[in-house]
């Protein structure tokens, strides 16, 4: 599959330019982030640029870059196995061109390296697949990284990641739901940016036959908000609402449900290509 960036290569020239003094945040849509922190760490986490596959999922946004023009990557995160977070076409150029490692629970490698087999078409060294679970703790660069529970019945093993540098401290839920262990998370880190996925439900063609299914794959609003105030966030992210027609939302209404808890403390409504900084 060749990707082609609606954008040309901006973005990831931008990322590349960039000199944050704590860690500045991109949103790419779906569910993908490069983080980069003071000291030139960059990182991807789920990053897709597919187009999905249509009739049955249909992309609603741009394609922001092409995996190809990456030349600055020192590692890249994977949630979970699904489609849109661990994909051949949009993280292997990355990997064979940066030589950076793929950070990822079992199943999501099991993709990588069985189902899809990305060393068949890409210069990929077997070190660079590093597999990690809860509880795991390493460092990139200057860089922090906790891997922390996910809960999403959806996915076979998913996770999720606390990136911690210099006093500041971004969460990536994946496609996550509310769980039972995120007081504790939130009691042990002080999370100054967190990302969880919203959407609607809707209709889906069945994989099978085709036929409309009524489709609830993320997080609505009550759940996105207690999830949000469980983590103890003090800024919320809301990411994937923008991606799949028919599951499409409008991440403003989260206000309407968060203001009368302590957390969040503010909402950061972002579109694809945003930066933000922590």
């Amino acid at each position: 599959m060749e990707i082609e960036s609606d954008w040309g290569d901006w973005l990831p020239r931008e990322i590349e330019a960039a000199e944050p003094d704590g860690i500045a945040v991109w949103y790419l849509g779906c569910n993908g982030f490069a983080v980069k922190a003071g000291d030139g760490t960059t990182l991807f986490i789920d990053p897709y640029v597919g187009l999905g596959d249509p009739p049955r999922t249909l992309r609603m946004i741009p394609v922001p870059f092409d995996p190809e023009d990456v030349a600055d990557a020192d590692a890249v995160l994977a949630t979970h196995e699904h489609t849109d977070h661990v994909h051949g076409p949009s993280q292997a150029p990355i990997l064979e061109a940066t030589g950076a490692p793929l950070y990822a629970p079992d199943d999501s490698l099991d993709v990588a390296l069985d189902d899809e087999d990305w060393q068949a078409d890409y210069d990929i060294a077997d070190d660079q697949f590093v597999e990690v679970a809860e509880g795991d703790e390493f460092e990139v660069g200057e860089v922090s990284i906790t891997v922390e529970v996910a809960q999403d019945a959806d996915a076979t093993h998913p996770v999720s990641y606390v990136i911690e540098y210099e006093g500041a401290t971004f969460f990536h839920g994946g496609d996550t739901k509310p769980s039972d262990e995120f007081e504790r998370v939130g009691d042990e880190y002080d999370i100054d940016l967190g990302v969880l996925a919203f959407g609607t439900v809707g209709n889906v063609p069945d994989k099978e036959t085709g036929e409309p299914i009524r489709t609830k794959w993320y997080n609505d609003e009550n759940q996105a908000i207690k999830a949000a105030s469980d983590l103890q966030f003090d800024r919320f992210l809301p990411s994937h609402w923008d991606m799949w027609k028919g599951l499409t939302a409008d991440p403003k209404v989260l206000h309407h449900h968060a203001k009368s808890f302590e957390s969040p403390g503010s909402l950061e409504i972002v579109e694809i290509g945003d930066r933000v900084e922590l």
